[in-house]
């Protein structure tokens, strides 16, 4: 359900989604408002830069828009989910665009297996620091698969890349990890 600030009536999340297929303006501010700053912090794992985040998301939700009339719930899941796919894909062609991936990927196919333990006073908002500190082809690969729940087959047909160099660049974003943990004094097994 969502509370429209001026009327204070709630919609739905189906209704909301009916009214922006329909163009309804207020609706897609309302979708606008609803989903920007999570979007906002989906792209932003991604681009790293502030500045070049709201280009994303503003280039991200003109194709919400645009295509909004073909999302159906029962293809689709969630609207905001399929929102989130569709953020996370112009993240990627941003990327692309910025520094090819392929570029920036490693095609080294060495593998580490990583359990990160993790202090209680090292914060998560500190991993996720670390997380941005990562070059662009681990970070990217690290976010997909972790976070975002991507298979390496997907990212590597996302990246155009092959599986094994998915699963070196999330290895070698792990290894990353690990010796900026150890730098905070935690030691991983």
């Amino acid at each position: 359900m969502v509370e429209t600030p001026d009327t204070g009536i709630i919609l739905s999340e189906e209704r909301l989604t009916m009214l922006c297929q329909q163009g309804d303006s207020k609706a897609q501010r309302l979708l606008y408002e609803r989903y920007s700053d999570q979007m906002f912090r989906v792209c932003f794992r991604y681009v790293k830069k502030e500045f070049e985040t709201e280009d994303v998301l503003a280039v991200g939700f003109v194709k919400v828009f645009k295509n909004i009339e073909r999302f159906e719930y029962r293809d689709k899941g969630s609207l905001g989910s399929w929102i989130k796919r569709i953020m996370i894909n112009e993240s990627l062609m941003h990327l692309r665009k910025k520094n090819p991936l392929n570029q920036a990927l490693d095609a080294s196919e060495v593998q580490i297996q990583c359990n990160l333990q993790t202090d209680q006073d090292l914060l998560a908002q500190d991993i996720y620091r670390m997380v941005r500190q990562l070059p662009t082809g681990y970070r990217t690969v690290f976010n997909m698969y972790v976070i975002d729940g991507y298979t390496h087959k997907e990212i590597a047909n996302y990246l155009k890349v092959s599986e094994n160099t998915s699963k070196s660049q999330l290895s070698k974003a792990r290894g990353h990890l690990r010796k900026m943990l150890k730098k905070h004094g935690i030691e991983n097994e």
